[in-house]
């Protein structure tokens, strides 16, 4: 470590949205990935490739799930998102002659602000990233500026399947994604909510056996890192320092540490300033840090509640675009005082002169009080910057600038500091998420248990597909490699999430239903033994995610 430093710090950008390709625009659907594309990734990387152009040596870490990287390759996203930057930039020149002709001059202001805003992002999409985002990323990343994440394929809710082959399927499937568009294999990964699965005993036929938990799979595939919720590594069951007989195979010496969720009552508490390896494969975990996190995500005290900085749900009636600041805490929408680009810059200047020196009281801290070099993982949906928060991005490119002249902090990546801070200590995690209490709820309720059982039964028959057609060619394998892209997309975490908050709850059940309805087909063909491709093609037209996805990834992998 740099003899000056006291700790390491990487932010960890979590990208997602569901597959929406074709699937319906406005008010949900395929404008879901353009409004994302234009407020969050394109400044994004503008953000990050101007302090690359300016020698500003940073790190941070970003995951994308590839069921986002999919989309953000794909040509007919990308062709509509063109068609969305210009609508928006037409609509932002309609609004400043609106408000020229009804004098309003701070309005006609912003208007024309928000024209050259939405044309910058256009250029940036066409001449300065050559209308690849994907490809902008992938530059970044072979520049050293940052470590790209993983997923599983479809951010599917892993501890709630029932079937190991479809854990390994989800997976196998992301990695493979990821060599594609990133051009070598990842190290780290963000499972699905954070969300994470202990070894446990199961039963089939009158017999017990092991079912490994989720470090084993990512051990499997080559992965060494992935990232937890706070209370998932504080609540983690230390057993003893890193040696053979923890990271090895299952054997006796491990069945030790398969400990049921209850027995997590009265929790050792351990910190997220280190890493840990998994019991059970030679894998590390990174927890969220709590402090920064809320410093963001806190409704009471967090930047984005700021005064000054944009309201995101109030929209002019003709335009849709946003002329408003928050203006107060209580403030009813119809009283929300006009915008000013200027105070919002102001504020994000300063808001990242706190987070930066909060980040370098923290490392320091820890240091002192432990003698120990630590890290602080501050992880964030990317979503919330730009998008839900206009300013975040600029205040992401800002905290970096800053924190890459202290003294006192190294900035990194995740797979970066575990690679030259090995973990010491082994933890049992238990089952968590950061989803509402920490637990499956928001995924399993009374509204959204009815999606789960179909699910099961879809898992069990893909295994069955598999061992029917262990070697297919010809249509068979066309048509089951369709099946496969439906289970996966049928599997997505966005359902049940969308169902509980009300979100986009019809859309969520008919999205749902559909591809379960595509799953049944294309199952019924091969059980049949009457496959036509025209259906498997018909459908790859709408769902054409993962085109050299491997059907054999989902092989039955227990009893």
């Amino acid at each position: 470590m740099p003899s000056n430093k006291k700790g390491a710090f990487t932010f960890v950008l979590h990208s997602h949205l569901p597959y929406a390709r074709q699937a319906g625009r406005w008010p949900h659907g395929e404008e879901w990935i353009h409004e994302a594309a234009s407020e969050t990734y394109l400044p994004l990387l503008i953000a990050l490739h101007d302090l690359r152009d300016a020698g500003v040596p940073y790190r941070l870490t970003v995951g994308i799930t590839p069921v986002l990287a999919e989309q953000l390759a794909d040509a007919t996203i990308l062709q509509h998102l063109r068609a969305y930057l210009a609508d928006k930039q037409e609509r932002a020149e309609r609004d400043e002659q609106r408000f020229a002709v009804e004098s309003n001059r701070h309005l006609a202001y912003l208007a024309r602000w928000y024209c050259d805003f939405y044309l910058r992002q256009l250029d940036a999409l066409e001449r300065r990233f050559g209308g690849d985002m994907i490809g902008a990323f992938r530059e970044l990343q072979e520049a050293g500026c940052l470590e790209i994440a993983t997923s599983a394929a479809t951010h599917g809710y892993l501890p709630l399947m029932e079937r190991d082959s479809t854990i390994h399927g989800q997976l196998r499937v992301g990695v493979e994604s990821y060599r594609r568009h990133f051009g070598r294999s990842p190290t780290a990964i963000w499972l699905p909510e954070a969300a994470y699965r202990p070894a446990f005993e199961a039963e089939a036929d009158g017999r017990r056996y092991l079912k490994p938990g989720l470090e084993r799979f990512l051990a499997e595939l080559g992965l060494q890192v992935f990232f937890a919720e706070t209370h998932t590594v504080a609540g983690g069951r230390p057993v003893g320092k890193a040696a053979g007989g923890v990271l090895g195979p299952y054997g006796e010496v491990e069945r030790r540490y398969v400990v049921p969720l209850a027995d997590y009552v009265e929790p050792t508490q351990k910190t997220t300033y280190q890493p840990y390896w998994v019991a059970g494969a030679e894998v590390a975990v990174l927890g969220r840090n709590e402090r920064t996190g809320m410093q963001v995500w806190s409704a009471d005290w967090g930047y984005p509640g700021e005064y000054d900085y944009r309201e995101f749900h109030k929209k002019d009636g003709l335009s849709g675009l946003q002329y408003w600041r928050v203006t107060g805490a209580r403030v009813d929408l119809g009283e929300k005082d006009y915008y000013h680009p200027d105070w919002a810059a102001y504020k994000m200047r300063a808001h990242a002169d706190h987070f930066a020196s909060l980040v370098e009281e923290l490392v320091q801290a820890y240091q002192t009080e432990s003698g120990k070099y630590g890290i602080i993982c501050a992880a964030y949906d990317t979503e919330l910057f730009g998008h839900w928060w206009f300013e975040g991005v600029d205040w992401l490119r800002e905290v970096l600038r800053r924190l890459s002249q202290s003294e006192a902090v190294e900035l990194t990546t995740a797979s970066r500091f575990i690679q030259a801070h090995p973990p010491e200590d082994v933890l049992v995690l238990p089952e968590s998420s950061w989803g509402a209490g920490g637990g499956h709820f928001t995924w399993l309720n009374v509204d959204t248990e009815w999606l789960w059982p179909p699910i099961h039964e879809a898992e069990r028959a893909m295994e069955r597909l598999v061992e029917r057609y262990p070697d297919a060619s010809g249509d068979a394998l066309e048509v089951l490699q369709q099946a496969a892209r439906e289970l996966l997309l049928l599997e997505s975490s966005d359902w049940p999430f969308l169902i509980t908050t009300g979100q986009a709850r019809e859309y969520a059940i008919s999205r749902f239903n559909d591809h379960l309805e595509r799953f049944h087909s294309l199952r019924g063909q091969l059980e049949s033994a009457d496959t036509n491709p025209a259906l498997a093609r018909s459908l790859f037209e709408r769902d054409n995610l993962f085109p050299t996805l491997d059907y054999r990834a989902f092989r039955r992998r227990e009893p």
